[in-house]
C-alpha cells in the first residue's frame, strides 16, 4: 500500500504567542525538563527553543534618555565660585557627580558623557 501526502496552499510559519513560548520554556527549562523532548512534542528545533530563552532573558534596549530631576537647596553644596558658572549637575547610579560648567564645549561635554555610559 502507497501513502501519499498532499499539501495544499503555501507553507506558513506558525505563530506562537508570548503565553505559549513562555509555556514551552518552562517545560524545557524547568525541574525535570527536557529541551529535546519539548522541542519533539512541539514540532520544532531545539534550537528555537535556544533563542525564545535568550530573548526573554536580554535586558530591554536602553532608550537613550535619562530623567532630569531638579533641586534646589542643600542637594547641591556647591561653592559660590563655582556655581556661578555651573550648568548641569548629572549624578550618576554609583553616587558619582559630573558638574558640567555653562562655558564648556559642546564636543567634551559629549564625549565625557558617553565615556562614562
Amino acid at each position: 500500500m502507497v501513502q501519499m501526502t498532499v499539501l495544499s496552499g503555501p507553507a506558513r510559519r506558525r505563530r506562537w504567542s508570548e503565553a505559549q513560548k513562555l509555556d514551552l520554556l518552562a517545560q524545557a527549562f524547568g525541574p525535570g525538563g527536557s529541551v529535546t523532548e519539548t522541542a519533539r512534542q512541539a514540532d520544532i528545533c531545539t534550537s528555537l527553543l535556544y533563542r525564545w530563552r535568550q530573548a526573554f532573558r536580554a535586558p530591554p534596549e536602553p532608550t537613550g534618555f535619562s530623567p532630569a530631576v531638579l533641586v534646589d537647596g542643600p542637594g547641591l553644596a556647591l561653592p559660590l565660585e563655582r556655581a556661578s558658572g555651573l550648568a548641569i549637575v548629572v549624578e550618576l547610579a554609583g553616587g558619582a557627580r559630573v558638574s558640567v560648567m555653562a562655558a564648556a564645549p559642546a564636543s567634551l561635554v559629549t564625549a565625557a558623557l558617553k565615556a562614562l555610559r
